[in-house]
């Protein structure tokens, strides 16, 4: 019997136009972005779908951003009677796959994540802290070149992505020495990322600290489906295991490759990505081929893959 989970995106192409399909084709989406207007004061919907660009990249606004337009195109697939027994969310997802499962009110969410990109953003003065992206080199090899280039300084992995793709956090001068060590320990390739803080390291500590009281102070339900922590990799079901979760996060590496490994453990063959851009299906695709991913940013995204949902559904063994 298949099993069916839910993946939402933290990072995402940002560009003008995202969302405003699924906002215009089901008003239980559209009904989304008048809710982060109305909680956030300002229109997230309108620089969603308008930008200019230059404002959505702007952390403090791409977070709530990829959440509204999540949540939006989760609300699609529920009303069409598509819930998952499984949900995982890469770092700002864990937000979406916890609003999703009926943890989190999406309200309270997307308050918190404008907060928590503020926190991040200021916590590392702009030009110290940066990321890079180690391609070709196991996880393990990555965590060795972090230990050779720290020099006292912090670097280290901040997500775990597939058994090729290790992203590094720190700071830039140690962040740069670990480029130059992991291309001449045999990465395909290493790279700068055009990020506005370093994320999920050490250097963000003062970030959760901000953030700790935010998530103390909101109301957290049990979850009506399982999710995969990034932090830990592990099932939670309780509001209480989420919200402590969370904290931790934001200094903790994402173990995306843990997380996907525990999901097919635990029976799932069909991974729905539910929100902009496909970075999590290209990962997908790295970790493991036997499963179907599939999906929904928009309103032809979303029946392709009520189709192809009900055709894997329907080819799998009742077993």
């Amino acid at each position: 019997m298949s099993k069916l989970a839910f993946l939402f995106p933290g990072q995402a192409s940002q560009y003008p136009g995202m969302g405003r399909d699924l906002a215009a084709n089901f008003p239980e989406s559209r009904a989304v972005f008048d809710e982060a207007d109305a909680s956030l004061g300002f229109a997230i919907s309108k620089l969603c779908f308008e930008g200019p660009e230059e404002e959505l990249k702007l952390t403090e606004n791409t977070q709530p951003a990829i959440l509204t337009v999540s949540v939006a195109a989760y609300r699609a697939l529920e009303k069409r009677g598509i819930t998952p027994d499984f949900t995982a969310g890469h770092s700002l997802g864990e937000y979406s796959a916890l609003v999703a499962a009926g943890a989190l009110d999406f309200s309270a969410a997307v308050k918190i994540v404008r907060q928590r990109g503020r926190y991040m953003q200021e916590a590392v003065p702009a030009g110290e802290g940066a990321m890079a992206a180690i391609l070709g080199l196991s996880p393990a090899d990555v965590a060795e070149v972090c230990k050779k280039a720290a020099g006292g300084e912090v670097v280290s992995p901040a997500n775990l992505n597939s058994p090729e793709q290790t992203v590094i956090a720190g700071s830039a001068a140690a962040v740069k020495r670990a480029v130059e060590i992991a291309s001449q320990s045999g990465a395909k390739r290493a790279v700068i990322l055009p990020v506005s803080a370093p994320f999920h390291c050490a250097l963000l500590a003062p970030a959760q600290k901000r953030l700790e009281p935010d998530l103390r102070a909101a109301k957290f339900a049990e979850l009506r489906f399982p999710l995969i922590t990034n932090v830990d990799a592990e099932v939670v079901t309780s509001g209480e295991e989420a919200r402590e979760a969370l904290i931790r996060q934001v200094t903790m590496p994402v173990r995306w490759l843990d997380s996907v490994h525990e999901m097919v453990d635990q029976g799932v063959n069909i991974f729905v990505e539910v929100g902009p851009g496909k970075v999590l299906s290209g990962l997908l695709r790295q970790i493991d081929r036997s499963v179907r991913c599939f999906s929904v940013e928009d309103a032809a995204s979303l029946q392709a893959t009520l189709d192809k949902i009900t055709q894997a559904r329907a080819e799998a063994p009742e077993s």
